[in-house]
């Protein structure tokens, strides 16, 4: 089937390298519902001395998580591409591990850190592609993502000790 003219994007990013984009931010936010979800996990299930600290902590983060999944689906819809949203779409795109039961509050944070750092990293992968296409609205999500991400993985780290 044809492309209509509505459909025809014309950005100053070629079709193929607006797909490489798309593909990179499909796994950002796989990656991204993946820590969601684990995170939303781990708020109802925390136990121990911690237990309101680490509460309310998740809480918050799963909450930025949740906002995040939107605005990175919206740059790939913007790219004019369908964004994944399914369970099993994610969990072929994930660089993430699901847990197996239910671990005790200090594991859940050294997990935390672990998923934290590989958001990072998978967002750093899709760098050089959005920079040589000079694609700035996908360098800025990227860059917002990776500070937020770098900063709850410090956070995190800092209660270990």
């Amino acid at each position: 089937m044809a492309k209509n003219k509505a459909e025809h994007i014309d950005i100053g990013i070629e079709e193929k390298t607006r797909q490489k984009i798309g593909e990179g931010l499909s796994r950002l936010l796989a990656d991204t519902y993946t820590l969601y979800l684990k995170t939303h996990n781990f708020h109802w299930n925390v136990t121990g001395p911690m237990f309101n600290t680490l509460h309310l902590m998740f809480e918050t983060q799963y909450t930025e998580l949740a906002l995040a999944v939107d605005l990175i689906a919206e740059r790939i819809r913007a790219l004019g591409l369908p964004a994944p949203g399914t369970y099993s779409a994610f969990a072929k795109l994930t660089s993430l591990k699901e847990e197996e039961g239910v671990p005790n509050a200090e594991e859940m944070i050294r997990l935390l850190v672990k998923d934290q750092e590989a958001v990072v990293r998978t967002a750093r992968s899709i760098f050089p592609i959005v920079d040589e296409a000079h694609d700035e609205p996908s360098a800025d999500l990227l860059t917002q993502r990776m500070q937020v991400h770098e900063k709850t993985a410090w956070m995190l780290r800092a209660m270990l000790g």
